[in-house]
């Protein structure tokens, strides 16, 4: 009935995305079109939100141990973040 907690369970590595069989860009956006990083707000709730290029917001929250974010409550490490690429959710589901 119980679940060997001994047992090893079999890993198989994930495909390289220089090989031809990872697709580059699996939800079909064009890279020259890229979401990035625009800029951060708080909420009401005082959790950071970033702004990005397509015009979505997306909550990013730092809260061990289920996001890892400690890089969005330091100023300095935000400002860094501004302008980089950032996979939107909202898009990804407006294609679907």
């Amino acid at each position: 009935m119980g679940r060997d907690l001994l047992h090893k369970n079999e890993e198989r590595t994930s495909l390289n995305k220089d090989l031809p069989e990872s697709e580059q860009n699996p939800d079909g956006r064009d890279q020259s079109t890229a979401v990035v990083i625009i800029g951060f707000h708080q909420d009401d709730d005082r959790h950071w939100v970033a702004e990005l290029s397509c015009g979505h917001t997306q909550h990013l929250r730092h809260q061990p141990p289920w996001q890892s974010r400690a890089w969005v409550l330091d100023p300095a490490r935000r400002l860094e973040k501004i302008g980089q690429p950032f996979a939107c959710g909202w898009c990804a589901q407006e294609r679907e």
